[in-house]
């Protein structure tokens, strides 16, 4: 008996088709790269239900609209992707919650989700130790989960030339709120040390003269090859953190892809840098500064950082994400 498991979510009409394309957030490409995943396994029917505007199969994949659910079709394991309240729409006796935010007390009673919370008594799903940490006792009363997520094949499948040194561009790939004040702030001092050095954000971003004057530029944010183009073309990529990134699938791209971080490790940053490793973590703004231009200026430290991305390329991938959620699954 094949066994069913269910996913469920009500952010935007997107499916399994749109993993490339550059508007879907990391949440969503979270959801299509472990459904995706799933299906291989031929003893497993998948669905997904939300906004998508027609109904999609693939294998034992199906994405069909929230209007289509059946109320009489009742999987073995339900989850909701962030919303407990999608708990209500589906009969199930295994419920599993996959937040991918920090959920305050606060921010739960407002977002009028703790009643379905209690009511369906899910387990979270947590993206890691911050994630894990910052869940509070009450919003996390059924049990919680570590299920760190991985990036999409693509970025595993690019080929690397270590031989290359990339010009002095720094990027940021994240959402502008994510401390990018706190970023340009630092660059003005930055590019005094290192004149030839560029910053790639990402829009929308409205620039300044004075950022323009110091060699700040917008990427083109295009598909995930562009993308993968960008981070490959850098020298370091330059993320401060935040308290609200609870994995960071940027920092994760990038050391996927052997390109240094310099960060603050605010939030979950610092699970994606292994200091004087694979990047840096900065103590303060000044240490923040120091270690960028370090990076920047100095080739010999570039391509250590480098050498030692390489040596943990491929360290995690959707296969293993697969398995550790039917884990969790299977023993609950």
């Amino acid at each position: 008996m094949k066994k069913k498991i269910y996913f469920i979510e009500n952010s935007s009409p997107f499916d399994f088709s749109d993993l490339n394309s550059p508007y879907i957030a990391g949440s969503e490409k979270t959801l299509i790269n472990i459904t995706n995943e799933l299906s291989k396994n031929e003893n497993l029917i998948i669905k997904v239900f939300n906004q998508c505007s027609k109904e999609k199969v693939k294998r034992n994949l199906v994405w069909s609209n929230l209007n289509n659910i059946d109320s009489l079709d009742e999987p073995d394991y339900l989850i909701a992707m962030s919303d407990a309240n999608l708990l209500n729409l589906i009969n199930c006796k295994k419920k599993f919650l996959w937040s991918h935010s920090v959920q305050t007390v606060e921010k739960f009673i407002r977002k009028k989700q703790f009643t379905s919370f209690i009511i369906n008594k899910p387990i979270l799903l947590l993206e890691g130790k911050y994630h894990y940490n910052t869940r509070s006792f009450l919003t996390s009363l059924f049990g919680k989960k570590i299920l760190p997520i991985a990036v999409d094949y693509d970025f595993i499948n690019s080929k690397i030339n270590l031989n290359n040194i990339p010009k002095r561009k720094a990027i940021f790939t994240t959402r502008s709120d994510r401390n990018l004040d706190f970023l340009l702030e630092c660059w003005k001092i930055i590019k005094e040390k290192s004149p030839k050095a560029e910053l790639y954000i990402n829009p929308p971003y409205v620039l300044t003269q004075d950022d323009k004057k110091n060699d700040i530029f917008l990427r083109n944010k295009g598909d995930k090859s562009e993308l993968i183009k960008d981070l490959l073309a850098s020298r370091v990529m330059l993320n401060p953190g935040h308290k609200g990134e609870v994995f960071c699938l940027a920092a994760e791209e990038a050391r996927e892809l052997c390109l240094p971080i310099v960060t603050m490790g605010y939030g979950s940053l610092y699970e994606r840098v292994i200091h004087c490793e694979t990047g840096f973590i900065a103590k303060n703004k000044d240490d923040f500064i120091d270690l960028t231009v370090n990076i920047l200026n100095n080739d010999d430290v570039y391509l250590n950082l480098k050498n030692n991305l390489l040596l943990k390329r491929n360290s995690r991938s959707y296969k293993d994400v697969s398995n550790d959620l039917l884990r969790i699954l299977n023993e609950n």
